[in-house]
């Protein structure tokens, strides 16, 4: 596979620190908002810029467009994201879901995923460098936010991943590592909220506050 030079997309105009403090987890999608080929060609471009282990470029991403696979993966999602509740809680149904737990809106997206506009599933191929799709993935994500379109990065199940990869040819060398549904937002995005890096940063050795504490 021979490598190629990217010119920037004009229209990733927004300043990455915008990009990068008001992109959250979004699982409300439009789904009647088709995303373009084109911002999927732009988003897709800003993933494989991203830095890999001795630059082997291991990631792979599938597309899904195609509405009766989505319908058909969504059902596996649906499917996956109860048997981790199953697994971690013993959970089998919403009203095992605790009243202000953060796993009532992903919980909406397990029913929603049928409806997504597109689902991209990040896989590795050649060997090891698995640690290699994280930065082509948040490269992805932020890629998104800047055009405006949601995202978040999920996970599937054991239970699924056999019919999975069966459903679309996926060979059985790739390692699969995340599912991140795409849409524009029903809803906004950031601010966020997260801990102090003050309280998640060392300095110089652990537990030593850094100059900012």
């Amino acid at each position: 596979m021979e490598m190629t030079y990217i010119d920037t997309p004009a229209d990733l105009t927004m300043p990455i620190g915008d990009a990068i403090f008001t992109q959250r987890a979004i699982r409300r999608l439009q789904k009647d908002k088709a995303v373009s080929d084109g911002d999927l060609k732009t988003i897709l471009d800003a993933a494989s810029k991203a830095p890999s282990g001795g630059n082997t470029q291991p990631g792979r991403f599938l597309v899904i467009r195609d509405r009766e696979k989505l319908r058909a993966f969504g059902k596996l999602y649906h499917e996956a994201w109860w048997a981790k509740r199953r697994d971690e809680y013993g959970w089998k149904g919403k009203e095992d879901i605790p009243e202000g737990s953060v796993y009532r809106m992903p919980a909406l997206l397990a029913d929603e995923m049928v409806d997504a506009p597109v689902v991209i599933l990040a896989f590795t191929v050649s060997g090891p460098g698995e640690h290699s799709i994280y930065p082509p993935v948040q490269n992805l994500l932020l890629a998104a936010r800047a055009l405006g379109i949601g995202s978040v990065l999920t996970t599937l199940h054991a239970d699924v991943m056999e019919r999975v990869y069966a459903m679309f040819d996926v060979p059985a060398d790739a390692k699969f590592h995340c599912c991140i549904p795409l849409g524009y937002p029903r809803g906004n995005f950031g601010p966020t909220r997260r801990f102090p890096t003050a309280e998640t940063t060392s300095w110089d050795r652990w537990g030593a506050p850094p100059p900012w504490k």
